[in-house]
């Protein structure tokens, strides 16, 4: 990757210059008015338009161009399909610059993680590149009988994929690169607040060798009509979503019409256990990570901290420390780290949930600001004494704002934790092993870091439990999301 070049005016200008602004239908960009403004959260001004597709024509358009490539997509051999996402592997590096630059601009993050995120984001590329030449099968014996059974796979077919605006890159690539390794075309519908890395993304897989109508990418601001409009379509047969579990329940709802496979990663409420035997300094700096990377947008992100009594006055001290050296700002500030949030609704949610903690006894240890002058910012917040009726213990914060509840006994944690419809990821801090295990193998969470701020990799299942979602994205159960089991009885 290059080294990082300033975002002064003339470079947002040149990048912006070159970044497709109309939906990518059957292999071209079809251009048109641009009125649908995407908005810069750092100064809540128009960083440019794109073009607002209409969501049941061009819909209808780009499932024809899927449905259409479908039959000879599905016929390419593996190792096609593999060197084509390893060379939008390489593409998406080579890209770097711009990349990140579009996510910074449209969503905020700092461009230092906005870079991490290209890194993370091209490399699913690269993971089902090498999934690509590994689809499963198997032949053997049947067991009383002088038979074979062969099992095969085959690609599910074309598939509608929505993505949010939180990680414009990565929950693009997540998806389309299982799809396209496993011989699926795609229709993607990426959020209309971040349309403009997603358009990218589409440039670099047309270069990268993807033929006309395999991917295509819808732009629109009428979500409603859009999906509802491919999913009324027999030829779909996959929606992969990740947002809202509202949302979700809607979507779950409308793939019963033609019984379609559903992939959902939805809400969460990640709980932060800091058990007795943490190592403070060690819990304190997963907390960073997990609490305000992203600008706390992050459905993984820490959102109730519950800390055991023993440890809890150093943990809270050092963690406000900690807090209060982040620099709010823009994030094509290289000083910046943290930035602002997508828009206004989303800073009066975080204020309406500490308002709500604070009003119920909750103290506020720093930070509970909105910042001064324009775009959409709030001060990284710690709050202590949060009871346990107050809404940020069962509501999804998506903010800088880290509630802290102190608890007697680890078992009260456990059931903390576990008290919540959301199940998608968890942290433990501790030291002792055996404490550690217990306690992990007892949470309703379909990934779990210990003594870590993260745990996302290509390389694992990364999916929740209960209302947090249905399948899993990444490693191999990512490919197998997009391919259908054939069993063939053969005599021998």
């Amino acid at each position: 990757m290059s080294q990082q070049p300033a975002l002064t005016p003339t470079r947002i200008a040149e990048v912006l210059e070159r970044t497709p602004t109309s939906s990518f239908v059957g292999g071209r960009f079809l251009g048109g008015t641009a009125a649908l403004e995407v908005i810069d959260p750092a100064t809540g001004a128009a960083l440019t338009r794109v073009v607002d597709a209409d969501a049941a024509s061009v819909g209808a358009k780009a499932l024809d161009a899927a449905c259409a490539a479908q039959e000879e997509w599905a016929a390419t051999t593996p190792r096609e399909r593999s060197e084509i996402l390893r060379r939008a592997y390489e593409l998406c590096h080579e890209r770097a610059d711009d990349l990140a630059a579009l996510m910074t601009l449209e969503m905020g993050k700092p461009l230092a993680e906005a870079y991490g995120e290209v890194s993370y984001g091209a490399e699913f590329l690269r993971w089902f590149s090498e999934e690509a030449v590994r689809e499963p099968g198997r032949f053997r014996h049947a067991p009383a009988a002088d038979h074979a059974v062969l099992t095969t796979v085959r690609p599910v077919g074309p598939t509608l994929l929505i993505t949010p605006w939180n990680f414009p890159l990565s929950m693009g690539t997540r998806k389309i690169g299982p799809a396209l390794a496993a011989g699926c075309t795609v229709v993607l519908k990426p959020a209309q607040k971040t349309p403009l890395t997603s358009l990218a993304l589409m440039a670099i897989l047309a270069e990268a060798g993807v033929p006309d109508g395999v991917v295509n990418c819808v732009v629109t601001s009428d979500s409603r009509t859009f999906s509802s409009t491919l999913m009324a379509d027999p030829r779909l047969r996959k929606v992969s979503f990740t947002g809202s579990t509202a949302v979700g329940r809607t979507l779950i709802e409308q793939s019963a019409q033609h019984v379609l496979r559903t992939s959902m990663e939805l809400g969460g409420n990640a709980p932060f256990l800091v058990l007795p035997s943490a190592d403070v300094e060690t819990a304190v700096e997963a907390a960073m990570l997990a609490k305000f990377r992203n600008n706390g947008e992050a459905c993984t992100a820490a959102n109730r901290f519950y800390v055991h009594s023993s440890v809890a006055e150093e943990f809270t001290d050092r963690l406000v420390e900690r807090t209060r050296q982040l620099v709010l700002g823009p994030g094509a500030d290289p000083a910046t780290t943290l930035g602002p949030l997508i828009d206004a609704a989303a800073v009066d949610s975080v204020q309406e949930l500490m308002a709500d903690a604070v009003e119920r006894g909750a103290k506020v240890l720093t930070g509970g600001g909105t910042g001064e002058g324009e775009g959409f910012f709030h001060e990284a917040t710690v709050l202590a004494d949060v009871p346990r009726d107050a809404r940020v213990q069962r509501e999804e914060i998506f903010g800088p704002l880290a509630p802290i509840t102190v608890l007697d006994d680890v078992e009260e944690m456990i059931a903390a934790a576990n008290a919540t419809e959301f199940g998608l990821m968890a942290y433990v801090m501790g030291e002792d092993l055996g404490e550690v295990t217990a306690v992990t193998g007892r949470l309703e969470s379909g990934i779990v870091a210990v003594n870590l701020g993260m745990a996302s990799d290509p390389s694992a299942p990364f999916g929740g439990v209960k209302e947090s979602g249905l399948g899993r994205e990444g490693s191999h159960e990512g490919l197998a999301e997009y391919l259908e089991t054939t069993y063939v009885r053969l005599p021998l």
